[in-house]
């Protein structure tokens, strides 16, 4: 269980799918992909059955392992400054703007509260001169694209995070930073009072072709459905989609206990504020408060994982890199105990392409988001569901001329490709990390 889970009051008892039934549409999958989807499904057809299946609880898979980063401008972190080509980048950025902007209605629409979803913008840090190097190429590239960023000197970073161990920074203020487990419970709850149908522990175990329709049984019910649409990420594999096309990494995540009224005085700062790396292999940090009090939460190591799966001693030994980097970063909070680890799932591709589109007739996917699922899992929720409802918008056509994920190597060729690509790129990075 993961940190944004747990310190939040326990959910009300599952509803699961227990039964035979038909739907309008049907989604699997109840994160940011999902949910997106149902709501936007709900706009364009406003009396429609529409169901969503989840394998475990709203907030307890990917959604509630993300560290909370809704961010508006480019993001490529297989880019050394997150920048590409100038056209790629202005398309994308509107693609954003409008996924954070679906967000942000549902947010109001629903009564969510402020701490789910908050417009603060965020810093890229610098810890070494090769990551300020990294800023200052970002800031040009921004300013080619007309995008403000502001930048921080040592001692505005100091006076934003309490920290002397960073040399610079570069804000942004498109940023959002929400509480993913609160966001995605917000959403869930909202769209049920809609007549949106959300089963949760209701893994998905088999999905065939039946007639016109889609059937598809889980552990203890059948739901046919003539339009699907697959909002699982990595987990389409599990399906047989996008075979030797997907990459799945797993990204690493600690949060402290709560600081208490002497940590948080000692560390002075500001009380709530987002850190991403200036070099895309470091460390995101976060400082939040709100449920379960003030808290710091650290986010480096990569692993490569095809499996999608990682066992818990891994999550413990990488998750030891977060004291280490913890501790150079605030010296002043010596002995502050981590109290939650936990790993997440990216699914990358190797050209950086989403996985989008029809897949099979009335087979929908909005799948392999790039390492941000929050922003664009959003949009390819959206667009999967304008798709599927023949109402392309522009957003969506832009994700259907994108080209596919492009194949990967055979195992263990990836394996050992990746694996070495990625200690290259950690060792790289030096004090970012």
């Amino acid at each position: 269980m993961t940190a944004w889970y747990a310190v939040l009051d326990a959910p009300e008892a599952a509803k699961e799918l227990e039964d035979q039934a038909t739907a309008d549409w049907l989604i699997i999958g109840a994160g940011f992909a999902g949910l997106a989807a149902a709501r936007r499904l709900r706009q364009l057809d406003p009396s429609g059955r529409i169901v969503v299946l989840e394998a475990s609880r709203v907030g307890l898979g990917p959604t509630g392992r993300n560290s909370g980063f809704m961010i508006d401008l480019p993001h490529n972190l297989q880019a050394s400054d997150y920048g590409s080509a100038i056209d790629d980048d202005r398309e994308q950025i509107q693609r954003n703007r409008a996924a954070i902007a679906f967000a942000g209605q549902a947010v109001a629409d629903y009564g969510l509260s402020d701490e789910a979803f908050v417009p603060w913008g965020k810093v890229n840090a610098a810890a070494s001169e090769a990551g300020d190097a990294h800023n200052r190429s970002y800031g040009a590239h921004l300013a080619a694209l007309g995008e403000d960023s502001q930048w921080l000197d040592a001692a505005d970073m100091r006076a934003m995070t309490g920290s002397d161990y960073y040399r610079s920074g570069l804000y942004t203020p498109g940023t959002v930073l929400i509480q993913p487990v609160l966001y995605a419970r917000g959403l869930a709850e909202g769209l049920q009072r809609q007549a949106v149908q959300i089963y949760e522990n209701s893994p998905v175990v088999a999905l065939e072709r039946a007639g016109n329709s889609w059937k598809v049984c889980t552990p203890r019910g059948q739901i046919q459905s003539p339009r699907v649409i697959m909002a699982v990420n990595g987990h389409a594999n599990s399906f047989g989609l996008f075979k030797q096309r997907l990459i799945h990494i797993m990204l690493y995540a600690s949060m402290s206990a709560p600081l208490d009224e002497a940590a948080q005085k000692a560390l002075g700062g500001q009380d709530f504020w987002g850190i991403t790396p200036s070099d895309p292999m470091g460390s995101s940090l976060r400082r939040v408060k709100g449920s379960g009090g003030h808290r710091l939460l650290m986010r480096n190591r990569f692993s490569y994982e095809p499996s999608l799966a990682v066992d818990e001693a891994k999550v413990q030994r990488l998750g030891l890199d977060h004291d280490l980097a913890l501790e150079r970063r605030f010296p002043m909070l010596a002995g502050l105990k981590m109290q939650y680890r936990w790993a997440g799932r990216l699914c990358l591709s190797w050209n950086s392409a989403p996985a989008f589109g029809e897949a099979e007739p009335g087979l929908f996917s909005a799948v392999c988001q790039n390492g941000l699922g929050s922003v664009q899992g959003t949009m390819a929720g959206m667009g999967a569901a304008e798709l599927a409802a023949g109402q392309a918008s522009e957003h969506a056509r832009g994700l259907l001329a994108a080209p596919s994920p492009s194949l990967i190597p055979p195992e263990p060729l990836s394996w050992i490709g990746a694996s070495a690509a990625l200690r290259w790129k950690e060792w790289r990075a030096g004090p970012e990390l």
